[in-house]
């Protein structure tokens, strides 16, 4: 059983592997009865974007491959096998492409097929130029559009690049070299020679805006006629280098034909008409005077802001500014409201007459504006500045006007005639009524005034009198004789000397106006007086001199101290008898040098010219006491005189007296020098303690 399971399995292995026998195939006989590649074609597809792209599929019978030859300049060949096709991006033009079939047998066949490429132009162009005085920003889209090229149309020779070039997305700027009216043409490239193109007129220029000339070539100078009127800017009829606005009121024109100056913006700012500064002024060449000239302004977006008044010509063909105050309005117009924006406009030329064709001419249309109010008079009144008041009010029949110095044409000054039949009391208040802007800044030290004055004689009374604005009844006054005649002189008013039976000098009383009496209690006979610098004077700034009182509190008594000898001021121990005053010197001499002392340094020489006697007072501890009293020059210690008196009381004020007639009055001191015991050394004790005061040259 076994034996033929085994031949079973050698026989069936036998049968199998004669089963998988290769048979062997070489007739190749079949290829030659295959043709060359025929009906060859080739399809194009343009893409319609203008970007040259264009899809290339060959066709034909028998082929298995394609070599497609795109024909622009720099092209082989591309393999594309058989159902395929190619890409390739074409400029614009015109292109011959060829396709060569390879058959299954190596056999070709070539054909070739015009290829035209074309460019749409661009479509839904849209241009935006927005203007902002000389200056526009462009910007552009568009579909089918590669770029975009702008023409400003100010192209010169100073500027041969009559374009720009700029991308969708992009805004570009120019700026005009002047006002005036442009084309901006805009084209849409598409890449080929298909383009769309975009035009644009426009006026470019600044805003008109007060002052108008005219002249700028900067602005825009459009106006707008109404009525009949015909305007333009023209030629100065007598400067033609001058451009001015030229109105011609046409036969038949309406009455009320005019120009509204400047766009239907109006001008670029306010006009700042307020009811102090109302006026506005324009130069008018007119064919005749008496012509009525009506200038109108108003808000250019609410007409019914507005308010016009009228100013007659008065010459004829010749240029003259007439000022329209328009606080004084039309006759049945609104009036002024400052409240207000008035922004624009209008001329009226011969208005309220129907047009028979002349020519009026405007320029220079400006706001006038109102002088800001005089400053209230103050000291010292000069009649220089013009930025105050210099009103003055005559009374008792004098009579006062601006006038210029009779020595000097440069300087401004007042004259006052005391015509015949003044009274004897006239005279001038200077200033308002309200006086001066602040208070005559009297003092107990400072109580005087003073004037110029130019007299036609000397000997004159001139009297000064101050008072209180809001109470007459408080015054002071002072008289001077003047001294110089036809000439110039400073008169000094001190108020302590008031005139005779007047009140006396109050420091609690404001006196803040003057007046002053020329020639008084003498009835006018038409004498004519000059005057200028009315002052207050100051007083004299306090510097240490004699006599030495010790009273001052800003003072610095500053003494020099030597051989023990010290002082000090001090508030006055002993107010009794003939030393009351509050501070005296206290000299304290002390065991050092036997010529122990002190010295003050006055800031200017001592006069020995007339006055050459010293005297002080001393409270001396002792009856007997030596007190030298010594000048000397400021470098030179050489240069000196001294003279020494004993004391006669003791705990008590005396006056001590120098005699200095000896002295060389020709040389310079500025020491004063004091030294108490001379020849004794001190101890710093009562007993060498001496108080002093008043120090004087009589």
């Amino acid at each position: 059983m076994n034996a033929r399971r085994y031949f079973y399995s050698i026989a069936l292995l036998l049968a199998v592997t004669a089963g998988c026998k290769k048979d062997l195939y070489t007739d190749t006989s079949f290829v030659n009865g295959i043709t060359s590649p025929a009906k060859l074609s080739v399809l194009f597809d343009i893409t319609q974007d203008n970007t040259g792209l264009v899809t290339i599929t060959p066709n034909g019978e028998g082929t298995v491959s394609y070599d497609v030859y795109y024909g622009d300049a720099g092209s082989t060949y591309v393999k594309v096998q058989a159902g395929k096709n190619v890409q390739h991006t074409y400029a614009e033009g015109n292109y011959t492409v060829k396709v060569v079939g390879h058959g299954l047998n190596g056999k070709t066949t070539e054909f070739s097929q015009p290829l035209t490429v074309s460019f749409r132009a661009p479509e839904n162009l849209k241009a935006t130029v927005a203007i902002s005085g000389l200056n526009i920003n462009v910007s552009a889209s568009a579909n089918y559009e590669t770029l975009f090229k702008v023409y400003y149309g100010d192209s010169t020779n100073m500027s041969p690049v009559p374009f720009k070039s700029f991308l969708e997305g992009q805004t570009i700027t120019h700026s005009y070299a002047g006002a005036g009216v442009y084309i901006v043409k805009i084209v849409a490239l598409s890449g080929g020679a298909a383009t769309t193109t975009y035009l644009d007129t426009i006026k470019v220029g600044k805003q008109i805006d007060l002052p108008v000339t005219f002249d700028d070539p900067n602005y825009d100078y459009t106006t707008s006629d109404f009525g009949g009127n015909i305007s333009s800017v023209a030629a100065d009829p007598t400067n033609a280098v001058n451009k001015v606005l030229k109105a011609i009121k046409g036969a038949g024109s309406e009455v009320w034909a005019g120009t509204t100056i400047g766009t239907s913006l109006g001008f670029a700012t306010k006009i700042p008409v307020t009811a102090i500064s109302s006026k506005m002024s324009v130069r008018v060449y007119s064919p005749a005077a008496g012509l009525d000239i009506k200038l109108k302004i108003e808000d250019h977006n609410d007409g019914t802001h507005a308010v016009e008044t009228d100013v007659k010509t008065t010459v004829a063909n010749k240029w003259e500014t007439l000022t329209f105050d328009f606080n004084s309005p039309a006759a049945g117009t609104p009036v002024l409201n400052a409240a207000y924006t008035y922004d624009k406009a209008s001329l009226f030329f011969n208005f309220g007459v129907a047009g028979d064709g002349k020519a009026y001419y405007a320029d220079d249309l400006k706001f006038v504006p109102s002088a800001p109010p005089l400053k209230q008079i103050a000291l010292p009144v000069t009649f220089d500045d013009a930025t105050f008041n210099y009103t003055v009010t005559d009374f008792g029949n004098d009579q006062t006007t601006d006038a210029v110095d009779p020595d000097n044409t440069a300087n401004k000054v007042k004259l006052t005639t005391k015509v015949g039949g003044a009274e004897v009391w006239a005279g001038v208040t200077i200033g308002t009524p309200t006086g001066f802007a602040t208070k005559v800044p009297l003092t107990a030290t400072a109580t005087k005034m003073s004037v110029r004055v130019y007299s036609p004689a000397a000997g004159i009374d001139i009297k000064l009198k101050l008072e209180d604005h809001t109470n007459s009844a408080k015054s002071v006054e002072t008289d001077v004789l003047t001294t110089v005649a036809n000439g110039w002189e400073t008169l000094t008013f001190d108020f302590t000397k008031n005139a005779s039976g007047t009140p006396a000098l109050d420091l609690s009383t404001t006196y803040d106006k003057a007046s002053i009496f020329f020639d008084f209690n003498v009835a006018g006979s038409g004498k004519k007086f000059y005057w200028d610098d009315v002052k207050f004077l100051a007083a004299a700034p306090e510097v240490l001199a004699l006599p030495l009182t010790f009273e001052s509190g800003t003072l610095s008594y500053a003494t020099t101290d030597f051989g023990g000898g010290v002082i000090t001021v001090v508030d006055n121990p002993h107010k009794t008898g003939i030393d009351v005053s509050n501070k005296v010197g206290k000299m304290v001499k002390y065991n050092d040098q036997n010529y122990g002392g002190s010295f003050f340094t006055l800031p200017s020489p001592i006069d020995f010219s007339t006055k050459k006697t010293f005297t002080m007072k001393v409270y001396s501890p002792r009856v007997g006491a030596k007190v030298l009293l010594k000048v000397e020059n400021l470098t030179d210690g050489t240069v000196s005189y001294q003279v020494e008196v004993p004391t006669i009381k003791a705990n008590d004020w005396e006056t001590l007296t120098f005699d200095y007639s000896a002295i060389n009055a020709s040389k310079s001191y500025q020491k004063v020098v004091l030294i108490f015991d001379n020849g004794t050394n001190g101890d710093g004790t009562a007993n060498y303690t001496w108080l002093f005061d008043d120090i004087s040259l009589n």
